[in-house]
């Protein structure tokens, strides 16, 4: 046996994931606060307040959605228009369930974990346009 502690992965993955399947298995709307200010993080600007922008991430609000250990991927439309969405693990701040709020703010890494060696590869086709900034806001649509 060694006498050095074992280097685990980051647990933030596993809870994410963990939560959204609990959320969405309870039939509520999984979505997501994300400090839109750290590297890596590509949302449409103008869907960024202070800094943070709350995603939705059910099934029927989004395209291709993907859970990984390096980052939150998906295509969503934004005001009428498609975009591609990267979000590294590492800015998720929180997971919760539109209709009750329930969820859990993700605990931060312990710090035995190695950082990944890159960003992860946002999708090749990134709109190349510029997007009026305005405020973030969501709409119920029945």
């Amino acid at each position: 046996m060694s006498d050095s502690p074992a280097t685990m992965t980051s647990h933030r993955p596993y809870l994410l994931r963990a939560l959204y399947e609990w959320i969405a298995d309870n039939g509520m709307t999984p979505h997501i606060l994300v400090d839109a200010q750290l590297p890596g993080v590509r949302v449409p600007p103008h869907t960024v307040k202070e800094g943070r922008v709350v995603l939705n991430i059910a099934d029927r609000a989004v395209a291709k959605l993907e859970l990984d250990n390096e980052a939150v991927r998906f295509t969503a439309r934004f005001g009428g228009v498609s975009h591609p969405v990267v979000v590294p693990v590492s800015a998720v701040l929180a997971i919760y369930a539109r209709e009750t709020g329930q969820g859990m703010a993700l605990p931060e890494d312990t710090g035995n974990t190695a950082p990944p060696d890159d960003e992860p590869t946002p999708p090749d086709d990134t709109p190349g346009e510029d997007v009026p900034r305005r405020g973030a806001h969501l709409r119920v649509i029945k």
